[in-house]
């Protein structure tokens, strides 16, 4: 009896791997195009001045799908994903206002600064800070975790995952 008890077998041990959105947003090549607003954006027009000197005139909405999450100025940065219609004509699926999502940001139990290049610094000591930031065709990569950004305005900013929505504040 106590011999079948060493035999028995214990299973293997798991291997944690990454979470599925990170993986998509990892083995996905990025389609946001980056540039600044140049001075013809309108109510539904972001004009967009890339790296490379090249103007896109993307069609925007106002409200849901295709809105500037940030809003838009004239010399913002911006993360634009998007594509041409059936005329031919440049419309915005996703765009997101870098100038505006720069800052700190709070919530109860987050503290953060979102800087250029990249960096975050978590101001709350926890488990697994925050350290890197990115967008990807339109999402945005806080370290290991993908985000949709639901909304984003000069003083709050709401991220949603699988998970649910995530609100902070921005601290001034």
């Amino acid at each position: 009896m106590g011999l079948a008890g060493c035999n028995e077998k214990k299973p293997a041990p798991q291997l944690i791997s990454p979470t599925v959105d990170s993986v998509l947003i990892e083995s996905t090549p990025d389609s946001t195009v980056y540039g600044v607003c140049g001075e013809g954006c309108a109510m539904h027009t972001l004009e967009l001045i890339t790296a490379e000197g090249d103007t896109i005139n993307y069609s925007v909405n106002i409200e849901g799908s295709g809105m500037v999450k940030g809003g838009m100025m004239v010399g913002d940065r911006m993360a634009v994903v998007g594509h041409k219609d059936a005329d031919g004509a440049w419309r915005a699926d996703e765009a997101i206002n870098l100038t505006t999502l720069l800052g700190k940001w709070t919530s109860i139990d987050k503290s953060f600064e979102i800087q250029e290049g990249g960096v975050v610094v978590s101001t709350v000591t926890e488990p697994k800070p925050l350290t890197e930031w990115k967008i990807c065709n339109g999402q945005l990569v806080l370290s290991a975790d993908t985000f949709s950004v639901y909304e984003l305005g000069g003083d709050s900013l709401y991220l949603e995952n699988s998970k649910g929505i995530y609100t902070f504040k921005r601290l001034k």
